[in-house]
C-alpha cells in the first residue's frame, strides 16, 4: 500500500510527563483536526486508501536516548514518528523565527516583525533536524506532504537526498506580496524561495496567495511560470490553490447530537431575552479582536435600541504565552472589555460576556449553533475555518455571518456580509444588519454557502492536493522525455 508522510510542525498528540510518566493528549489546532478527520474517515473517498505516518515535534524536550527510543516505539503504533528538539532549539526557532519574524511579516504587521540573525540559523538547523529525522523512514515510493511556515527550507533539503522524491508543499498561512516578502534580507529570502520550491508541487489557499508567490520567484530568482508551472534546472514545479475544507458532515451532524442539544438548551435559558453575536478566535493580533470591540462598541453608541437586547459572547482561545505582542494584546482585550461593560451594562444585563480559555467540541458546536450571528474579522487571515464551522453548524436554524474580506474563506463565502476590518463604522454597520436580515433571507444565504462548503470539505481539498501531486510527478516524466528526444534530435 503507498504510504503517506504527514510532516508538520506539531504532531496531532502532545506528550507531558506527569509523576514520571510520560502521557499522550490530542493537540488542537485547525490542521491538526482537519487532516486527522481526512486520515481517519478516507473512506468516504471511494478508491482512495493511504497507509500513513505523521512527522513532527511531540511538544515536549526529552535529552536521555533511552527514553526517546521508548516514546519513539509508543507513538510508531499510533502511527506518529516524533522529531525532539531542545528547549533552546524550540525558543528561538518557534517562539523566534517562527512566531516573531515570519508570523508577523506574513500577516503583514511589518513593525512587529524581529531580524536576528540567531532566529534565522535556528530556523534552518531545526529544517534540517527535520530532514534527518525523515531520512531514517523515507521510503522510494512515499508521498511527502510538508505542511506550513515552520517548514519551507525542508523541500528542498529532502530533495538533496531524494532527487526523484514525491513532495507536497501547503503554506496554510498567507503570502505576501512582493513588496512585503522582499522585507526579509536578501539571503533568508532567497532561500525560503529554494526551499519550497524543492517541492512538486506548492499550494495555497487562494489565487492571490499563489500569484504573490509566482512574482516573488519571478522578482527574486528571475524564475518564470506558465500557468502557475516553474522549469527548473532538473524538473517541472507546480504552484496551485487549494482553499482548505472543513469536515462538514461533522459539524452539521453533531448540532443535532443529544450531547449539543443539551448544551444548547441551556444556553437557550441563558440568552432567552437576547440576541447574541459569536467572537471565538485564538489570542492573536492577526484576528482584529480589538477591532471587533471597537465596531461593537460604536453600534451600541449609534443604536440604543438594541441594548439590554443583544449581547457579544467572546471566547478567546489561549495561545502563545509569552510572546510579547500576545501578552499586550491580551492586556488591550481585557482594558477594552471592561470599559465597554463599564460602560453600557445595567443590573440586569452585560454587553460582553467574555472568557478567556478553550472549548470541548459540544461545547463549540452548541454555541455556533445557537448564536444567531457570529463576528469574524482578521485584519489578515490565511483562510479562517471559524467562519466556516459556524455556517456548517447551522441545521435548522437562521443565522449570519459577518465576515473579513482579509480572510482567505471571504473568496468562497460570498453570501456572508464581508466588511473591512479596519473601519470600525463598516463592522458597526454589519452588526446592525445582521440583526436585522429576516429570517428567510439569512437562511437563503446559509444554504448558499452549505453547499459549496459540503461539496469542498477536507476530503475533496486532500484528495485533490494529493491527486494533483501524481498528476505532476508524471507530467514531470513527459517534460523529461521529451527534453530527451529534442536533444537526440539536435545531435541527429
Amino acid at each position: 500500500m503507498a504510504r503517506l508522510l504527514i510532516v508538520s510542525n506539531r504532531m496531532p498528540v502532545t506528550i507531558f510527563k506527569e509523576s514520571g510518566n510520560y502521557n499522550f493528549q490530542q493537540s488542537a489546532g485547525g490542521l491538526a483536526t482537519g487532516l486527522k478527520s481526512f486520515l481517519k474517515h478516507q473512506e468516504k473517498l471511494p478508491g482512495f486508501k493511504l497507509d500513513y505516518l505523521w512527522v513532527g515535534w511531540p511538544g515536549i524536550s526529552v535529552n536521555e536516548k533511552k527514553e526517546t527510543d521508548v516514546l519513539k516505539k509508543r507513538l510508531l503504533k499510533l502511527k506518529y514518528w516524533p522529531v525532539f528538539l531542545s528547549e533552546t532549539e524550540m525558543e528561538n526557532f518557534y517562539h523566534g523565527f517562527c512566531n516573531r519574524t515570519i508570523w508577523p511579516l506574513f500577516h503583514y504587521f511589518t513593525s512587529y516583525v524581529e531580524y536576528e540573525k540567531d532566529f534565522w540559523h535556528h530556523f534552518k538547523k531545526v529544517n534540517r533536524i527535520f530532514s534527518e529525522a525523515l531520512l531514517e523512514i523515507i521510503r522510494e515510493d512515499d508521498t511527502i506532504w510538508i505542511h506550513d511556515y515552520h517548514l519551507m527550507l525542508l523541500p528542498q533539503l529532502i530533495r538533496e537526498k531524494f532527487p526523484k522524491a514525491k513532495i507536497g508543499f501547503f503554506l496554510h498561512i498567507p503570502f505576501p506580496t512582493f513588496e512585503i516578502f522582499r522585507l526579509l534580507p536578501g539571503a533568508w529570502r532567497q532561500e525560503i524561495l529554494r526551499g519550497m520550491l524543492g517541492s512538486d508541487l506548492i499550494g495555497f489557499h487562494t489565487n492571490d496567495y499563489t500569484q504573490y508567490f509566482l512574482r516573488c520567484a519571478l522578482r527574486i530568482l528571475g524564475l518564470e511560470h506558465d500557468m502557475g508551472r516553474i522549469m527548473l534546472e532538473d524538473r517541472l514545479v507546480q504552484v496551485e490553490t487549494f482553499p482548505m475544507g472543513i469536515d462538514f458532515q461533522s459539524f452539521h451532524e453533531s448540532a443535532k447530537s443529544a450531547l449539543v442539544k443539551k448544551e444548547r438548551g441551556r444556553l437557550k435559558k441563558e440568552f432567552k431575552k437576547t440576541k447574541t453575536i459569536l467572537s471565538i478566535d485564538r489570542l492573536d493580533y492577526s484576528k482584529g479582536i480589538l477591532n471587533r470591540l471597537q465596531g461593537f462598541e460604536l453600534f451600541l453608541e449609534q443604536n440604543p435600541g438594541w441594548r439590554e437586547k443583544t449581547q457579544l459572547v467572546m471566547v478567546v482561545v489561549p495561545s502563545r504565552a509569552g510572546v510579547t505582542h500576545y501578552l499586550r494584546t491580551k492586556k488591550q482585550i481585557d482594558e477594552t472589555v471592561g470599559k465597554i461593560n463599564g460602560k453600557y451594562a445595567t443590573l440586569t444585563w452585560t454587553p460582553i460576556l467574555y472568557q478567556f480559555r478553550s472549548l470541548d467540541f459540544p461545547s463549540l458546536v452548541a454555541l455556533y449553533s445557537q448564536c444567531q450571528v457570529a463576528l469574524v474579522t482578521p485584519l489578515r487571515d490565511g483562510m479562517n475555518l471559524v467562519a466556516k464551522e459556524y455556517v456548517a453548524s447551522k441545521s435548522a436554524d437562521a443565522g449570519v455571518l459577518i465576515l473579513s474580506e482579509k480572510a482567505g474563506a471571504a473568496e468562497e463565502l460570498g453570501e456572508a456580509i464581508v466588511i473591512n476590518p479596519f473601519y470600525i463604522e463598516e463592522i458597526a454597520a454589519a452588526i446592525k444588519e445582521a440583526l436585522e436580515i429576516p429570517q428567510d433571507e439569512q437562511l437563503k444565504r446559509l444554504k448558499a454557502m452549505q453547499g459549496r462548503l459540503r461539496r469542498y470539505d477536507i476530503f475533496r481539498w486532500a484528495k485533490d492536493f494529493l491527486l494533483h501531486l501524481n498528476l505532476i510527478k508524471e507530467t514531470q516524466k513527459k517534460v523529461v522525455t521529451r527534453i530527451l528526444d529534442g536533444y537526440r534530435e539536435s545531435l541527429l
